[in-house]
């Protein structure tokens, strides 16, 4: 694999951080909505941004 720069490092750092937010953000929504659909969905959603940000994480070998 290519070394990345500072700056996409950087970059890949800040997306971190709003994937793991939007997730975060999202389980807690699926868990307090009392529409099950609108839960269902919010928990879909966090489960597509869990895996977005661990696709991140493993880009700069923090993974498992």
């Amino acid at each position: 694999m290519q070394n990345i720069t500072a700056k996409e490092l950087e970059l890949v750092s800040d997306a971190l951080t709003a994937e793991g937010l939007v997730c975060k953000k999202a389980r807690a929504y699926s868990k307090t909505l009392t529409d099950m659909e609108l839960a269902e969905c919010m928990s879909k959603i966090a489960d597509e941004h869990e895996m977005r940000y661990n696709a991140l994480l493993n880009l700069i070998g923090g993974g498992k």
